[in-house]
C-alpha cells in the first residue's frame, strides 16, 4: 500500500476513534452526571434520548470505519502472519483488541436494540401512568452498559498501546 494511502487509512482511524471514544467519554462523564444531578428523570432521558438519536448513526459509523481501517493497518503491519496466527507480543496484543472491540459492539448493539427502545417505551408510560420504576431501572442498566463501553474503550486503547511497543 502507498504511503499516502497508510497514512490516510491511519488518520481514519484517529478519527473514528477520537469520534466514538469523545462521544462515549462525553455522555458518561460529563452529560449524564450533571442531568443526574439537575433534571428529574423523564427530563434525562429525554435529554439522553435525543443525545443518542444523533449519536448512534454516527457511532455505528465509526465502529464500522474502525474495523475496516483496523484491518488494514493490520494487514500491513510487518508482525502480522494470517488470520488468527498468534505467534508474537504483537499478535496477542491485537487479538486481545480484537475480543474487546467485539464486546464493545456486542454491548452497543444491546444498548441500541434493546435498551433504548425500552427506555422510549417506559417514557410513553410513564407519561400516562406516571409511575417511573421500569424506567428509572431502564435509566440505571442504560448507565451500566455506557460505563462498561468506557472500560472496555480504555482496555482497547490498552492493548493498542500494548501492540506498538511489542
Amino acid at each position: 500500500m502507498p504511503a499516502w494511502a497508510l497514512t490516510l487509512v491511519f488518520w481514519l482511524h484517529m478519527l473514528a476513534t477520537v469520534i466514538w471514544l469523545g462521544g462515549l467519554s462525553a455522555i458518561g462523564l460529563l452529560v449524564l452526571p450533571a442531568a443526574q444531578r439537575s433534571l428529574a428523570l423523564e427530563a434525562q432521558t429525554a435529554l439522553l434520548d435525543a443525545i443518542q438519536r444523533r449519536l448512534e448513526p454516527l457511532g455505528w459509523f465509526c465502529l464500522a470505519l474502525l474495523a475496516a481501517t483496523g484491518m488494514f493497518q493490520m494487514s500491513e503491519n510487518r508482525d502480522y502472519a494470517g488470520f488468527l496466527s498468534v505467534h508474537n507480543p504483537w499478535s496477542i496484543a491485537i487479538l486481545i483488541k480484537h475480543i474487546l472491540y467485539l464486546s464493545m459492539l456486542g454491548v452497543t448493539a444491546l444498548q441500541t436494540w434493546e435498551v433504548l427502545p425500552a427506555m422510549r417505551l417506559a417514557m410513553l408510560k410513564t407519561q400516562k401512568t406516571g409511575d417511573t420504576q421500569e424506567l428509572s431501572l431502564l435509566a440505571q442498566r442504560q448507565k451500566r452498559l455506557l460505563h462498561i463501553n468506557l472500560i472496555l474503550s480504555a482496555l482497547i486503547l490498552g492493548a493498542t498501546a500494548l501492540a506498538r511497543v511489542a
